[in-house]
């Protein structure tokens, strides 16, 4: 901390690095940038390059004398960060509008249903609902906007995603034999292999769409003509980056067992047995290949199959549905007209991705399940 003698201020090396970079960041208020830079320039040790006078610190800053004078006192008696704040007051010059209840009363509506006919809270909104039930009657939205962002409240954001099922017990153990079987070394004769299931609405375009040129977006009329529907059924290999994209025109029990022999017979009919994890849906099990096959070629079927299924709302587990995100932005993000249209451009894509060998490489496992997702385990006290 620098020293005072005859009302001079003398920084020391570390004093005034500090106050340079205050006064250089750019993120610090205004008046502690002001006050730093008076302080650097009442400097008169060894460390300053000149010695200013008050009134060329005025000048030069553009602030009265007698400001100079009260920021190098303040310094000197009690230290660089009161000199550098400013002071604050032990009572505001006017009353706050927001109190304890009042600020109670907030929360209380940000964390309520919106009114009938409204979709969400939004300020506007709050500062009504506040003077309608005459909790403030003078209010301004920006002051109403203070107690959600100061309580990180943000009732206009919804956020989605799967809750884990009551049964957590099953949860837990159909989570932890998904991340064993990511974790086990990979075989050869027991690929795993990850499927999963999309739709793709077909859209023609009623007018063509006008290029992109220079200075100037690619327009696209939003009127458009239904083409149909189209299911898609992805197959990934994690460990080989592999991966297949069929489109059917439903997904019924029939379409699935196709896809599982075509798995089997043409793009592993040398593996022993093919582990296949799967989303719980009602289609995706033995069932589905006697329904569709006789019971020998089900049979056979069968016996080259070892099913695995997430757990219910953790379909996050299932590496396909990572794969059919990257499919939906690098290839189906537009308007597709028709079904042959659909299957070139799925088949291109699928080639690029297997040229290239694009692997997931998962890393959540069972371990790391029990720290971060300890809150879904049961709990057991322990003993005395």
């Amino acid at each position: 901390m620098g020293r005072g003698r005859r009302d001079k201020v003398y920084l020391a090396v570390e004093d005034r690095e500090n106050l340079e970079q205050i006064s250089r960041n750019g993120y610090a208020p205004a008046k502690k940038i002001l006050h730093a830079r008076i302080l650097l320039m009442c400097d008169e040790g060894k460390y300053s390059k000149r010695t200013w006078t008050d009134e060329e610190i005025a000048e030069a800053l553009q602030v009265h004398r007698n400001t100079v004078g009260r920021i190098r006192q303040r310094f000197l008696q009690k230290g660089e960060k009161p000199a550098l704040e400013r002071q604050l007051r032990k009572t505001p010059p006017t009353p706050p509008k927001v109190d304890g209840s009042s600020e109670a009363h907030i929360i209380a509506l940000c964390c309520a249903d919106p009114p009938e006919g409204r979709a969400e809270w939004t300020i506007r909104l709050l500062t009504s609902e506040l003077k309608q039930r005459q909790v403030i009657t003078e209010i301004s939205a920006s002051t109403v906007w203070r107690t959600p962002k100061k309580n990180e409240l943000r009732p206009w954001k919804t956020q989605r995603f799967c809750i884990p099922e009551r049964d957590l017990a099953r949860f837990v153990a159909e989570m932890e034999v998904v991340l064993d079987l990511y974790s086990t070394e990979p075989c050869e004769e027991e690929p795993l292999i990850a499927m999963d299931e999309a739709s793709k609405q077909l859209l023609g375009e009623v007018y063509p769409p006008i290029a992109m040129q220079p200075g100037q977006d690619k327009k696209e009329d939003y009127h458009y003509e239904r083409e149909g529907v189209q299911a898609l059924f992805m197959f990934v290999d994690p460990h080989r980056g592999w991966r297949r994209v069929s489109s059917r025109d439903s997904r019924t029990r029939i379409d699935w067992a196709e896809e599982i022999r075509q798995l089997l017979d043409e793009d592993y009919p040398n593996a022993r047995k093919v582990k296949l994890l799967s989303d719980n849906l009602n289609t995706h099990n033995i069932a589905s290949l006697y329904e569709a096959f006789p019971a020998p070629e089900a049979h056979r079927l069968a016996r080259r199959l070892e099913i695995y299924h997430t757990p219910r709302n953790g379909s996050w587990l299932n590496v396909a549905e990572t794969e059919l995100s990257v499919l939906s932005k690098q290839c189906l993000d537009r308007r597709i007209p028709s079904k042959d249209k659909l299957k070139e451009e799925i088949d291109a894509w699928q080639k690029s991705r297997n040229q290239n060998a694009s692997k997931v490489i998962w890393r959540f496992s069972t371990s790391d399940a029990r720290v971060k997702l300890k809150h879904l385990y049961p709990v057991f006290e322990q003993e005395e």
